[in-house]
């Protein structure tokens, strides 16, 4: 007890000693310590809140004719609609995937953004990808040998921007159009295109002046190219948008946008 009344006593000593420093401070300077403080802890908070906001964007890419349009149908509404189509402009929406709507608990929508693929539209993806919790790249696995090179290109263009790089976006290759029996396997594929974005590596930093676009380099230096080596994670997965089998590509989503 003895010791109880001694630490009391000392607080009170502390105490007394605070209000008298207190006292001798100027109020104009209270007041800006006082608001100081507040806008600090202010920021703080805004800043946490911040970094705890999660993208629920989606951004669907690929070549023209790969069937990014009939994803975004079969993703929103369960069917096709004029998704066989070529886009000329950006489809972009909000909305539960089609297969949660029938579920009790409640789901967070998803933004999905399918970018057309002509070139000319292209430079449109660099406004939907910073913000980007996904990218979806799209290759047409029945047409896949004659635009191999092309995709390969358009690929590499993707994974070596500063915006894709520097926030680790996540890209699945996914493989469209495997319900057709003339269908390239997504395994083959992947293989393919290591191999051509090995070839643009290659002749890409050999001339220097090809390479002013890229903000990054791919790969690791004397090695064949893989895409274990992307500095964000790539993965690949099939899907056939007109029969409607999209689980993998929805799997793919409910792992960066939670429900």
């Amino acid at each position: 007890m003895e010791e109880l009344d001694q630490w009391k006593e000392q607080l009170l000593h502390w105490w007394s000693l605070a209000e008298e420093q207190l006292r001798q401070v100027p109020p104009f300077q209270l007041y800006a310590t006082a608001a100081i403080l507040v806008f600090t802890t202010l920021l703080l908070l805004s800043l946490r809140l911040l970094k705890r906001a999660k993208s629920n964007t989606v951004v669907l890419t690929g070549l023209s004719g790969a069937g990014k349009t009939v994803l975004f149908y079969q993703l929103r509404d369960g069917s096709i609609h004029g998704g066989t189509v070529t886009s000329m402009e950006p489809n972009e929406e909000t909305f539960v995937l089609h297969s949660e709507t029938t579920e009790k608990r409640k789901t967070k929508p998803v933004h999905v953004v399918d970018v057309p693929g002509h070139s000319r539209l292209r430079p449109k993806l660099d406004e939907y990808l910073p913000q980007a919790a996904g990218i979806v790249f799209v290759v047409d696995a029945l047409d896949f040998l004659p635009n191999c090179r092309s995709a390969s290109e358009y690929l590499y263009d993707i994974l070596t921007k500063g915006s894709i790089v520097k926030k680790k976006i996540p890209l699945l290759i996914l493989c469209n159009k495997t319900d057709k029996v003339t269908a390239h396997t997504k395994e083959f594929i992947r293989r393919q295109m290591e191999k051509e974005i090995d070839k643009l590596r290659a002749s890409r930093s050999a001339i220097s002046a090809a390479d002013i676009t890229n903000e990054f380099t791919l790969g690791v230096p004397g090695e064949q190219f893989s895409f274990i080596q992307c500095y964000n994670k790539v993965t690949t997965a099939d899907a056939s948008g007109l029969t409607g089998e999209i689980s993998q590509l929805e799997q793919f989503i409910r792992e960066y946008v939670k429900p």
